[in-house]
């Protein structure tokens, strides 16, 4: 089960004490506006009432608003999902990462195809035609998309109908800015076999339950969420009699985006890199932001192991990523392709390789957890002919890119 969008709340939040006004609740929207939202989840996943497991993770939410018609926005969306072990401080390890275009109108209903998996909640919130006081409650339709290809090898998205309470609670400040307080409440009890589900030989859900509960936060001047919080409670009743339940708390935060100079900080990084003497490193500008390539790595034989010199080169690259403190990072690793490894233990290679690289900065100070995260591509993506050695060792490289957006 894919991780619940919710939001963080920040502070502790004060009652206004003036005269609640009634609010017209409407999203807004701006041609080009770019933001992001970044949400983080604690997960605990039982089988027939036993824990399994304890999932920790990251959902990054980049958004970029393409077209405004009517009120209506079209809203370009990347999700990128990551975890990693519970109660460690080790980096983030990319799991999915998804592309979705959408249209969601003023009062947040969506228009999405159903090839998209993500968000796995829609029409959430929906605001009423009329304005509301506090105290008013209302009632409206929404969506849950679940994908449950990894988990149960069912290949499109599976969606069903929700029915969402709300209330508004009134206004609240918070760092000198009001923000109106809305709770958020649903069930779900939905039977898949009225989906017309073809499973494959492995189990499959053919009953959800569960209920959400949300705190939201919106800022009506800007016309968008603030922060929110969640509790979940869902339960997947399998076609092989098992019962899996995924309980959690999910909290996060919208985040506005600043463009990015990349001529501007590519020009700054080659500046910083000569003056520091750190050698066998380039950058470069594309799409997704500005990408330090440190080529032909040096790890201990076999392993994901730094060897001291690489230390000292990735304090020098540290300090500069210091400089961009406001931005998220990418971690990806690479390898040379070479006999005698499978491709599973080449894809397995890079990843610990782009998680000790990392986990080495997140061990500087210089990034925060939430901000990187990391990814293998195995020998997938090569710079060089694997078959010169010259080609190996610029193939066999670790890569952080400073995102866009």
């Amino acid at each position: 089960m894919h991780p619940r969008a919710a939001f963080l709340l920040l502070t502790a939040l004060t009652v206004v004490g003036a005269r609640a006004w009634p609010e017209r609740f409407r999203f807004q929207y701006q041609d080009g506006e770019k933001y992001r939202l970044l949400t983080e989840v604690q997960e605990k996943v039982y089988v027939d009432g036993r824990l399994s497991h304890r999932a920790e993770i990251l959902n990054k939410i980049a958004v970029s608003t393409l077209e405004v018609r009517d009120g209506a926005g079209r809203l370009d969306c990347t999700f990128q999902t990551s975890e990693r072990a519970v109660g460690t401080a080790n980096s983030f390890a990319l799991t999915e990462d998804y592309e979705s275009v959408f249209w969601r109108d003023a009062r947040g209903r969506y228009e999405i195809g159903p090839q998209y998996f993500m968000p796995v909640v829609r029409g959430v919130p929906l605001f009423p035609e009329k304005e509301v006081s506090p105290g008013d409650s209302w009632s409206a339709p929404g969506e849950e998309a679940h994908d449950l290809r990894r988990s149960y090898g069912l290949s499109s998205p599976v969606r069903f109908p929700i029915q969402v309470q709300y209330t508004y609670v009134g206004p609240e400040e918070r760092e000198g800015r009001k923000l109106e307080r809305i709770g958020i409440r649903y069930t779900v009890f939905h039977r898949l076999e009225s989906l017309g589900l073809r499973s494959t030989d492995r189990p499959a859900p053919v009953r959800i339950t569960g209920e959400s509960e949300q705190t939201f936060w919106w800022d009506s001047l800007r016309g968008q969420p603030d922060s929110y919080e969640e509790t979940f409670d869902f339960l997947f009743y399998l076609s092989n009699g098992q019962v899996v339940e995924y309980v959690g708390e999910a909290q996060g935060r919208f985040l506005e985006s600043q463009p990015l100079d990349r001529a501007k900080v590519t020009a700054e990084i080659q500046r910083e890199l000569a003056d520091r003497g750190v050698r066998d490193t380039t950058v470069r500008s594309e799409e997704q932001g500005v990408t330090l390539s440190l080529q032909n790595i040096q790890f201990q034989p076999n392993s994901a192991i730094l060897m001291p010199s690489e230390q000292a080169k990735l304090r020098s690259i540290g300090a500069i990523l210091a400089k961009y403190a406001d931005r998220d990072l990418l971690v990806g690793g690479h390898t040379a392709r070479v006999g005698g490894y499978t491709d599973a233990q080449h894809q397995e290679l890079s990843e610990m390789r782009a998680g000790a690289v990392a986990d080495f900065l997140l061990s500087l100070g210089v990034i925060r957890e939430e901000q990187v995260t990391t990814r293998g591509f195995g020998y997938s993506r090569p710079l060089g002919d694997n078959a010169t050695e010259q080609g190996r060792s610029i193939n066999r490289r670790v890569e952080i890119t400073i995102l866009e957006n």
